[in-house]
């Protein structure tokens, strides 16, 4: 690239062919950093927001709202039951349950609490008597799958229910609340999703003991972004 003399140093052709490249890539850099810098002040390009299917109505009326302000945002909503790796850019903001997430370079917000009351439709009612809580002998029950189940209500049925009282099983809550709704048997809805179910009878109010906490989750690396805090923002 260079040849010494007595004065110091001479670009040989390769060297000028060098610069020459040197000088393309420089600006090419010099360019790519000021997009960068135009796109990290703005709330642009593409959020991902993940959470289970049950979890959505709560979230929803942020969703809506940060739309309406940001309608440039591309917008995904992935509804999972496995935990997005944040750290792989498989999501940008999670809203998890359960236990606080303790993963290494996650940042971790308390949300708020799903409570859970015990209800039965009008139609079961009617068919089969108001249940009362000390006497449930003859009433039918929905459940999940398993009794381990992570469910905060598994517990309870575990409990106070006969396992031949449960009308029918089944993995996915929304489908579960269906079949309460539809009057096939007794079961735990979200307190929240109730009230949208003129049907309902609630049999057990909601209460702290029978509830599952919501986290929201950001990647450290990102959490900063404008439009991350900006949805966290509606989120709040």
């Amino acid at each position: 690239l260079f040849q010494r003399h007595a004065r110091g140093y001479a670009l040989t052709e390769a060297g000028q062919d060098m610069l020459q490249v040197a000088s393309r890539v420089d600006e090419m850099l010099g360019e790519l950093q000021g997009r960068s810098l135009t796109r990290s002040s703005q709330v642009s390009g593409k959020l991902i927001v993940t959470a289970v299917a049950g979890v959505a109505p709560r979230v929803m009326g942020a969703i809506a709202a940060f739309r309406l302000a940001h309608p440039t945002i591309d917008l995904e909503f992935r509804a999972d039951d496995g935990l997005a790796r944040l750290e792989y850019g498989e999501a940008h903001v999670a809203v998890r349950t359960g236990p606080k997430p303790t993963e290494l370079d996650y940042v971790v917000r308390a949300y708020q609490s799903i409570r859970f009351g015990l209800y039965a439709s009008k139609g079961y009612v009617a068919r089969e008597g108001l249940p009362e809580l000390d006497n449930l002998e003859g009433h039918q029950f929905i459940a999940p799958m398993r009794a381990s189940s992570a469910t905060p209500y598994a517990g309870w049925l575990a409990k106070h229910v006969n396992p031949a009282a449960f009308a029918m099983r089944c993995n996915d809550y929304s489908v579960r609340r269906f079949a309460i709704c539809h009057g096939i048997g007794i079961g735990f809805i979200d307190d929240q999703e109730a009230q949208f179910f003129d049907d309902l009878v609630e049999l057990m109010p909601p209460g702290d003991e029978i509830a599952i906490d919501l986290w929201v989750v950001t990647h450290i690396d990102l959490h900063r972004s404008p439009k991350i805090q900006a949805f966290l923002d509606f989120l709040k």
